[in-house]
């Protein structure tokens, strides 16, 4: 039995306090908030389990099979129900612990609570005559089925007088905007899951040093920079990798989406990690680049201090105030600048930064953007361009959307990265070389420098080399 967080119950009750008072403004009605479904893997065996993260925050919640509803009146006044399994002591004894409804109302700190098996026939009643029923568009395949059919029920009570909403709205709207900002408790979960993520790197930088020195008889492979990064994940308390880990050798640093597989690391090579955990519900990001053996080359640093400072100066503009797309633009300029100076552009395709930007070269080398919101999902949820600003004149004369204006409480990651492929046009001493740096940060208050949530991972030459070889 897992017993719910005094903290964590007391942020979910005003996070609901918080959407009914928007529901409210908009009439009231009834949102209906399911949780994730379970996924077979094959035959009997089931992917690991992995609630919903809009129903997580509003329930704090975990077990599969669940469903809240949030009755709001015009006032903003509300009640919370939770529909989740019943107590089954025979399917306790093969898939463990599971509340009830009861003991979940009670522990959790809802209004009412039912047998999920009800639910067909409780939706319909709490639906009757709602102006509005909100419920997450485009979410959960096949849910806007089941609200269709628990509609259908309220419409064939027509005759006796009863009403089915007029209106649909899509809850994500409304949840988007209010997970984008992150909350003293939030914050906390997601510093603790980036520490444990960056004792992860450090892990696997130090296996990869050790295996270089006095390699084993068939080489140090990828899987086993992932196997320390696992054990550090689960040793730290995570509960899972929030993501796929990326641990990518050589060459397959230049693949953006590579996951971890049986390439042997090469000394006198680099190796990309992209790989962190969840912990509680929140995800962690961390990305580094080091050269297998700790000692980098002279081409694999020059690339490297690039890619480090364009982080640099895209870390300096991420404070209040700015816009979310100036990090991007300001790491951009750095970039251009190192691919001009390092022969990667040719001068005489594109002879200055302006150029190399306009005419879109960089690309062939940095394809990704810096940035994306981090929180519950990885790509946490968010809208990135300002909500209510017109859409921009660009100087092509087409219009493109205001990127979202940061503030205090938003977290994001900072990632730029050069990926040189083998080619004939390139300098042969950078063929293959694939970086990126990534870190995890929160918007201050007041314009400040943005917090870095990430630090511990190690990340300039000088920090990397000390630690493979200490």
């Amino acid at each position: 039995m897992n017993t719910p967080d005094p903290q964590l119950l007391a942020r979910c009750a005003e996070r609901r306090a918080r959407l009914a008072a928007r529901m409210a403004h908009a009439g009231g009605g009834v949102a209906i908030v399911p949780t994730a479904p379970e996924v077979l893997r094959n035959r009997d065996a089931d992917y690991p389990y992995r609630h919903d993260s809009y129903f997580y925050y509003l329930t704090g919640f975990t077990e599969p099979q669940s469903l809240l509803l949030l009755t709001v009146q015009a006032d903003g006044s509300h009640q919370a129900t939770l529909l989740c399994r019943e107590k089954d002591a025979e399917r306790e004894i093969w898939d463990g612990f599971r509340f009830g409804p009861e003991a979940a109302k009670e522990a959790f700190g809802f209004d009412a609570a039912l047998p999920i098996a009800q639910r067909d026939a409780a939706l319909p009643p709490f639906l009757a005559d709602q102006p509005a029923v909100w419920w997450p568009f485009a979410v959960h395949v096949g849910f806007e089925t089941q609200v269709e059919g628990w509609l259908a029920a309220v419409r064939a009570q027509a005759r006796a007088g009863r009403r089915a909403p007029a209106a649909q709205y899509d809850l994500c709207a409304v949840l988007d905007d209010m997970r984008l900002f992150k909350d003293d408790f939030e914050l906390a979960v997601m510093r603790r899951a980036a520490a444990i993520s960056a004792h992860g790197h450090r892990r696997a930088m130090r296996r990869s040093a050790a295996g270089s020195r006095t390699p084993p008889t068939e080489g140090l492979r990828e899987y086993h920079l992932e196997a320390e990064l696992l054990h550090a994940f689960r040793d730290g308390g995570a509960q899972a990798p929030a993501y796929g880990s990326i641990v990518a050798a050589g060459a397959n640093a230049c693949i953006l989406h590579y996951r971890a597989a049986d390439a042997t690391l090469s000394p006198g090579s680099l190796c990309l990690i992209d790989a962190a955990c969840e912990l509680d519900g929140y995800a962690s990001d961390i990305t580094r680049t080091f050269p297998v053996d700790g000692r980098f080359s002279g081409p694999q640093r020059a690339l490297y201090d690039i890619v480090l400072e364009s982080q640099r100066a895209a870390l300096d503009a991420t404070r209040a105030g700015q816009r979310f797309n100036d990090p991007h633009d300001a790491a951009l300029r750095v970039l251009a600048q190192g691919l001009l100076d390092t022969g990667l552009i040719a001068r005489d395709t594109a002879p200055d930064v302006d150029a190399v930007l306009a005419t879109g070269a960089y690309r062939r080398f940095y394809m990704h953007r810096t940035s994306h919101w981090m929180g519950m999902d990885v790509h946490d949820c968010g809208d990135y361009a300002e909500p209510g600003e017109a859409p921009q004149p660009q100087p092509d004369g087409s219009l493109k959307p205001a990127s979202r204006v940061l503030r205090p409480g938003m977290v994001l990651t900072i990632e730029p990265g050069l990926y040189v492929r083998a080619a004939d046009d390139l300098p042969a001493a950078f063929h293959d070389i694939g970086i990126r740096i990534e870190d995890d940060v929160v918007v201050r208050p007041g314009g400040a420098a943005c917090e870095v949530l990430t630090h511990a991972a190690p990340k300039t030459v000088a920090e990397i080399e000390e630690l493979m070889h200490a």
